[in-house]
């Protein structure tokens, strides 16, 4: 339960910062293209991968700190992070092909079920 509720925490901020990230690009640079969602996906690629290799290497890392910062915080900030995270962990270790699987299966497999949501809403609506 305790896991549970540093996840909810810490996600509940990641979502309020990619909210807040989204409402100041859309000021900033206007709303023709996504800007915000650009850079929250950008940051938390980075971040995550920040994160996550200096949990591995720091000895004293705590495990919920690592969790509240990945799962939680850029899970509630931007889920591309760990799409991100995991495809290049497999691309530059020693399974480039499900690394590159992983990309084509997302895009495509995002790109259809986003297709048939919007068919889906348009017939139902």
């Amino acid at each position: 339960m305790v896991r549970l509720a540093i996840v909810c925490g810490a996600g509940a901020v990641g979502c309020g910062a990619r909210y807040l990230v989204s409402v100041w690009a859309g000021r900033q640079f206007g709303t023709s293209f996504p800007y915000g969602t650009l850079i929250v996906n950008v940051a938390g690629s980075f971040l995550i991968a920040l994160v996550m290799e200096s949990s591995i290497r720091a000895a004293d890392f705590s495990p919920n700190l690592r969790l509240a910062l990945t799962t939680g915080l850029m899970g509630g900030f931007t889920t591309y992070s760990s799409f991100n995270y995991e495809t290049t962990t497999l691309m530059m270790g020693d399974a480039p092909m499900r690394g590159a699987l992983n990309i084509v299966v997302t895009v495509l497999g995002c790109l259809g079920a986003g297709l048939l949501g919007l068919w889906l809403a348009r017939r139902i609506v």
